[in-house]
């Protein structure tokens, strides 16, 4: 330490006390009776004296009937904040989306939308004060009414069309029909393309509000589904072989999701099979428009025949004549007809120990419009169980096979009760895979290796016996 530095040192400190000391006293408080501060003074709590001996019947019972009043109050308060909490288009407690879906009336909307809305002043959607906006929606309705204007051509067209006789049409009645189906299929685009840029239809089906018997509605839906959902079933339709295993060819057409006690089953997912005891719940969203009957089928393609060393296949439930429809999309399947629908009740997914996993797939096959199945005729072919052939079932019925969803199951520390409950023999079977040996003759050692393996090489085997991993010890 220089001799400037020892001659400041003592006046550095007394600086540095100085400014500790007036930032202490800066947050100090002086013993007074006053407040220090406004927010003190306001926190500061009256306790009313306690009731005297002088006090009369007449006050208590007013005391008595202010405090009932005052329960009521807080209870209506309670009761408010709990229905305003339930509100669809402004619930944002995690609890009260639970349990709005679990009563089928979900939330609408993102949570930042309801929060939004909540916050705002309510004013509508296509009333926005954005000038920007305003002048964008008055260049759609502009387009929607040009729209509007061909669709009426077309429907002119399509009505001159049909009035005229098929005679007077050149090529005949073929050209006629070709040229009607051609009309209705633009007359069909036309309606899609009027309110595709709308943003209000855009906000409804956004919110989950959209009608489905509307063309642009299942367009949008369609267009959504055609999406990432698509491309996830049709992967798994390849990659756990349900084509050509289980059908020739096969594309979907509908989206079809599947519920296991309110649980979404995510495709191709392994469940545990107390899961499975219970029927499953099918949303079917179709994207063409009208009711149309079809036939649910649950199949296992994995059942192991030990006798043949082969894989079976076996039905775990089917029913038919099952109405839907563009807006009747869910189909619970413990719900159906058992008189006039249900042909092989629900059987629980198993699998037994040791076999690989089973792929239950779900089926939705349109029937023809129309034509209603025989169930009692279903029940003599199928009630058996054991193989079943979906492939026979679609020829002999002239089905189409439209939507699929798969789940799989495996052995697990449930399955042997879920036998014992459904009634099904076999928990006791453990499947073990049998060791195939090589029918080759054991290999010589050639080349280097086997030049060195005499007695005059002993102290190269260390580096020799190397290459295979065995030990270097000498014989």
């Amino acid at each position: 330490m220089s001799s400037s530095q020892r001659v400041a040192r003592p006046l550095v400190q007394t600086l540095r006390q100085e400014r500790l000391l007036q930032s202490t006293s800066h947050f100090s408080r002086s013993f007074s009776r006053s407040a220090a501060r406004r927010d003190e003074g306001s926190t500061t709590t009256t306790s009313t004296p306690p009731p005297t001996s002088s006090t009369t019947p007449k006050d208590k019972l007013e005391a008595a009937s202010k405090a009932d009043e005052d329960a009521k109050q807080v209870e209506a308060a309670k009761i408010r904040m709990k229905e305003r909490l339930m509100d669809r288009e402004t619930t944002t407690a995690h609890w009260a989306e639970r349990k709005l879906v679990r009563m089928g009336t979900p939330p609408i909307g993102s949570r930042r939308r309801r929060a939004a809305i909540r916050t705002s002043e309510n004013v509508p959607f296509e009333q926005l004060p954005y000038q920007c906006f305003q002048e964008a929606r008055k260049i759609l309705q502009e387009d929607r009414q040009e729209k509007i204007r061909a669709l009426a051509k077309e429907v002119a067209k399509i009505k001159r069309l049909e009035e005229t006789p098929a005679d007077q049409v050149p090529g005949g009645e073929r050209k006629k029909n070709l040229r009607l189906a051609s009309l209705r299929k633009y007359l069909e685009e036309l309606k899609i393309l009027a309110d595709v840029n709308d943003p209000v239809v855009k906000r409804k089906f956004e919110d989950g509000l959209g009608d489905m018997n509307k063309p642009i509605y299942r367009w949008y839906a369609e267009r959504k589904w055609r999406g990432y959902p698509y491309r996830m079933i049709t992967q798994r339709i390849q990659q756990l072989n349900i084509v050509p295993d289980v059908l020739p060819k096969f594309d979907p057409v509908a989206d079809v999701q599947l519920y296991f006690r309110r649980i979404k089953v995510t495709p191709g997912a392994i469940l545990d099979s107390r899961i499975t005891e219970v029927p499953p719940r099918l949303r079917v969203q179709v994207f063409n428009p009208g009711e149309r009957l079809v036939s649910v089928v649950v199949m296992d393609s994995d059942v192991p025949n030990a006798e043949t060393d082969s894989f079976d296949r076996r039905c775990h439930y089917l029913a038919a004549n099952v109405p839907i429809s563009p807006n009747e999309t869910s189909l619970p399947l413990g719900r159906v007809n058992k008189e006039t629908q249900l042909a092989v009740p629900w059987l629980p997914a198993f699998s037994q120990k040791g076999a690989p996993y089973h792929r239950l797939s779900v089926f939705v096959l349109e029937q023809k419009p129309g034509e209603n199945l025989d169930v009692a005729k279903l029940r003599e072919l199928y009630s058996a169980r054991d193989g079943f052939s979906l492939k026979s079932y679609r020829d002999k019925f002239g089905l189409t096979p439209v939507g699929f969803n798969i789940f799989r199951t495996i052995w697990d520390e449930g399955t042997a009760g879920v036998m014992e409950r459904a009634g099904v023999p076999g928990a006791d079977i453990e499947f073990k895979f049998k060791r195939v040996y090589s029918m080759k003759g054991e290999k010589k050692q050639r080349g280097w290796e086997a030049k060195r393996q005499k007695p005059k090489y002993r102290g190269l085997w260390k580096y020799s016996k190397r290459i295979r991993g065995i030990s270097h010890g000498r014989r």
